[in-house]
C-alpha cells in the first residue's frame, strides 16, 4: 500500500488531523503533484492557523509552481505566526527563505 493510501485511510478517522494533512501533503511533492500538496497544506491551516511548518512547505510549492506573490504572502504570514509562537527556529527558516526569494 503506498504511504499516500494509507495517510488517506488514516485520515478517515479524523479529517483534521494536522499532522496527517501535512504529511500527505509532503507525500505528494515527493511525487510532484503540487496541485494536491496544495490542497492538503491549505487543509492543515484552516484547520490550524498555528501550525507553523506548513507555510513553509506552502510557500516553497508556490515559488516551484511560478506563483511568487502566493509565496511571499505566505511566508510573510508564516513569520508573523512563527513570530507571535516565539517559534524562533521556524521564523529564522521562513525569513531566510523569504529574503531569497524577496532579494
Amino acid at each position: 500500500m503506498s504511504k499516500i493510501l494509507q495517510i488517506q485511510n488514516m485520515l478517515a478517522t479524523d479529517d483534521n488531523d494536522c499532522f496527517l494533512l501535512h504529511a500527505l501533503g509532503l507525500e505528494y511533492l515527493k511525487i510532484n503533484d503540487t496541485e494536491n500538496a496544495i490542497i492538503q497544506f491549505k487543509k492543515v491551516l484552516t484547520a490550524n492557523q498555528n501550525y507553523v511548518g506548513t507555510y513553509y512547505h506552502l510557500a516553497k510549492t508556490y515559488e516551484a509552481i511560478m506563483l511568487t506573490e502566493a509565496a511571499i504572502v505566505t511566508y510573510e504570514k508564516g513569520m508573523e505566526i512563527a513570530k507571535a509562537a516565539k517559534e524562533n527556529h521556524a521564523y529564522n527558516e521562513l525569513l531566510s527563505a523569504y529574503e531569497e526569494l524577496t532579494m
